[in-house]
């Protein structure tokens, strides 16, 4: 009996102690850095948060005004919200009308791949919360962007020339046209790297 709960004892130890260690390689709010950085010559490459566009109407047709947003960025049912013909002629104060055939080619895309629709956990979470309650949705307006960018002092981001909105994404995510979104790679322009 006594040899069991030593074994016991020094099994439970052994097992707490790859526990911590398996949380302090883990935690990469505290540890990760740019130096890591593939791009930099580190050896962790930055993971995709989201799908990047992969379809070349919609990053010419959207890509002409403003970044093509990740269709991952905002559930299905918002994008349909986006893609009606009276949502395209009030587009967040522009016109930004299409051929029917276009506009349902693209909102087809977008339905599919929609953040409901996603595999990235990212992705996910914007699906969750809704997106504002405004004549158009917003991905500003969604409960996950706004957690994520509740730190950020409006001030840094809408009076700042280089950036002027927090819709803005590739302002700041250096790699938001390619769907990373890590914020360890956040640069507000103007301001020293940002730590959350």
């Amino acid at each position: 009996m006594n040899l069991s709960l030593r074994t016991l004892s020094l099994v439970t130890a052994a097992l707490l102690a790859l526990g911590m260690a398996g949380l302090a390689i883990g935690d990469s709010d505290e540890d990760d850095d740019d130096d890591h950085d593939e791009r930099r010559g580190g050896w962790i490459k930055p993971g995709k948060d989201v799908q990047p566009v992969s379809n070349a109407t919609y990053a010419e047709e959207c890509g002409a005004c403003h970044m093509a947003y990740q269709p991952g960025l905002l559930p299905s049912s918002a994008w349909q919200q986006v893609m009606s013909v009276d949502a395209l002629a009030a587009h967040y104060g522009d016109d930004a009308s299409l051929s029917d055939g276009v506009r349902l080619a693209l909102a087809d895309y977008l339905n599919a791949n929609g953040a409901d629709q996603a595999r990235r956990s990212r992705s996910r979470a914007f699906s969750v919360g809704g997106a504002g309650t405004g004549p158009l949705p917003r991905i500003t307006a969604t409960r996950y962007f706004r957690n994520e960018h509740d730190e950020i002092p409006a001030s840094m981001v809408v009076n700042n020339a280089e950036v002027g909105s927090f819709s803005n994404c590739n302002a700041c995510h250096q790699g938001a046209v390619e769907g990373v979104y890590n914020e360890h790679q956040v640069k507000i322009p103007g301001f020293p790297k940002w730590e959350d």
